[in-house]
């Protein structure tokens, strides 16, 4: 039977499907590498890996050991956590999922509190789409997701807080402008609901659609691009702070005259927040919601 260190590499190749990556990874050499990864075929009496100048391929059989591998570091992960929660200090790595926009713009201060507090904790974080973090949250892969929206969640559910939309340009200073304008609209790649109340804003204020339209695969992008003068768009209050001066930012209102706002939450498991470093983690945030406050 393969120890804990062994599945690890054969992970670590899987992810990397590179000899000279994997051995940077895990700080040995290639000649070292490709001896106990011969020694780990051995063992387990077939080819794992296929190799190539190309790289590395999975075989079949490979993909049932890297399966049953990554099954076990799981599961070394979860008791390392639960020896780690019966401790009085906070320790053990904190998996969080975050919708991009919050960690590019509102999460960086959050952890570096988290870091400097508890300085035995580990962070795993990954950023992406709301729906992209469900998954993660559906599949175990992270104790807590933060994600943007209004989300269908039976377990745990924390409401961090809420920021308007703007219509963002240097030259519109009126809603009225946009159709008078031949700039384009610069939209980014989001989630469907965020772009489905977009597109029910603008039908319901213009019915028209807009003249000229750019895409664009960040919303980071999109800002800067109107930022610059490229054209309008259409941003969240969370990416404005510290905006140039000579920018208008015109709020978003809904049929009832309101400002249309983005809520942000907390999700995760009851049994994540069991764990200390979650636990930590979460009063931390409300700390920070309520000093800004």
């Amino acid at each position: 039977m393969s120890s804990l260190s062994e599945f690890q590499l054969l992970s670590v190749l899987a992810q990397e499907m590179n000899m000279r990556k994997a051995a940077e990874r895990l700080f040995v050499s290639q000649p070292a590498l490709s001896q106990r990864l011969q020694s780990i075929e051995k063992e387990w009496g077939t080819k794992l890996f296929i190799r190539s100048q190309k790289g590395l391929a999975l075989t079949p059989q490979g993909e049932e050991v890297i399966r049953f591998a990554n099954g076990v570091l799981a599961e070394e992960e979860k008791v390392r956590e639960a020896i780690h929660s019966m401790e009085s200090s906070v320790a053990g790595t904190l998996k969080i999922a975050v919708a991009t926009i919050v960690g590019q713009h509102w999460l960086p201060k959050v952890l570096k509190k988290f870091i400097e507090r508890y300085p035995q904790a580990k962070i795993s974080l990954v950023t992406g789409w709301s729906s992209e973090i469900l998954r993660s949250l559906y599949d175990h892969q992270v104790h807590i997701g933060i994600i943007r929206g209004a989300p269908e969640w039976k377990g745990k559910k924390v409401h961090l807080f809420e920021d308007r939309l703007f219509l963002v340009d240097r030259e519109i200073s009126s809603i009225e402008q946009v159709l008078e304008t031949d700039r384009p609209f610069i939209q980014f790649k989001s989630d469907s609901n965020y772009y489905q109340e977009i597109q029910e804003w603008w039908h319901r204020q213009f019915k028209l659609p807009p003249k000229r339209t750019v895409l664009v695969d960040q919303i980071e992008t999109c800002k800067q691009m109107a930022f610059n003068g490229i054209g309008y768009a259409i941003l969240p209050e969370i990416t404005l702070h510290g905006a140039h001066k000579d920018i208008f930012k015109l709020p978003l209102l809904d049929e009832w005259n309101r400002p249309i706002k983005r809520d942000t939450w907390l999700l995760g498991y009851e049994s994540a927040f069991e764990l200390k470093q979650v636990r930590a983690f979460t009063e931390l945030i409300l700390e920070h919601i309520n000093d800004g406050k």
